[in-house]
């Protein structure tokens, strides 16, 4: 029997992860290919779907970091380790570590523009040998919103980390300020050789890449993720259309070349 895109299938949650009051980490029970961000349509019958980002790939696990703020994610808070969801996908592109193997790579992340770069990270950190230096900017509002903080501690064992809150708090070990003034920070070897992933909220990103244009990388030599409300996931409802593009299908990681142009 041929498999059904528009059925859901159900998923058990192995684990719940807390980082903070309103987001959550959950791990599903999952078995097939996947990428970094690529994304799951997570559905509660009576409810309705919401699109979430895959934030880590395992043996027979994928995390889904989800963030509290509407009617289907206020439910998915409701369910509990042995409970199921249901899930669709995962849809997308999403990054392939080809592309960047072998180079020096930067990644720019803010806030919860965090979860679908951590498999990049994560991936690399655990391959050093796959490429050169690597060096990570991501920022959060405050101390409080920080995300993944057993994972930062951990990747600054063979990468530079640069974490960064807006406002200036007492007691907090990082830096302040917009990720966008660290930029110069970076240690650039050979810039044509550099590539960059840059993933967060449309005006972090743009500014964000311009920065790295004016240092000197190539357009061509930069990813970005399109934050888009897929609905179908499968490019027949148009929800996600920009003009001719359809960010389920053909993103939501896109090439800056290709990015720069998807402006609604």
């Amino acid at each position: 029997m041929m498999k059904n895109d528009y059925i859901p299938f159900p998923s058990k949650i192995l684990e719940v992860i807390r980082h903070t009051k309103i987001e959550y980490t959950f791990r599903m029970e999952f078995q097939g290919d996947v990428k970094p961000g690529q994304f799951f349509e997570v559905s509660i019958p009576k409810y309705g779907e919401a699109p979430i980002s895959v934030s880590g790939i395992g043996d027979n696990f994928v995390d889904l970091t989800i963030r509290r703020v509407g009617k289907v994610t206020n439910e998915v808070f409701e369910h509990y380790v042995g409970d199921t969801l249901l899930l669709r996908g995962p849809y997308g592109n999403g990054f392939d570590v080809s592309d960047y193997a072998g180079k020096d790579i930067i990644v720019m992340a803010g806030g919860t523009g965090l979860s679908p770069v951590r498999g990049v990270v994560d991936y690399f950190f655990n391959h050093p040998e796959q490429r050169g230096h690597m060096t990570l900017i991501v920022g959060f509002k405050t101390s409080h919103d920080i995300l993944f903080r057993n994972d930062l501690k951990l990747w600054k064992k063979n990468m530079d980390i640069i974490l960064t809150v807006d406002c200036a708090e007492e007691d907090v070990a990082c830096h302040v300020g917009l990720v966008t003034q660290y930029i110069p920070q970076i240690k650039l070897d050979n810039v044509q050789n550099t590539v960059a992933v840059v993933v967060g909220p449309p005006a972090m990103m743009r500014f964000s890449v311009q920065g790295l244009l004016d240092i000197g990388l190539p357009e061509e030599n930069v990813w970005i993720s399109q934050e888009r409300k897929m609905c179908c996931g499968l490019g027949k409802c148009g929800h996600c259309k920009i003009g001719d593009t359809y960010v389920c299908l053909d993103g939501p990681v896109f090439n800056y070349t290709k990015g720069e142009f998807l402006v609604d």
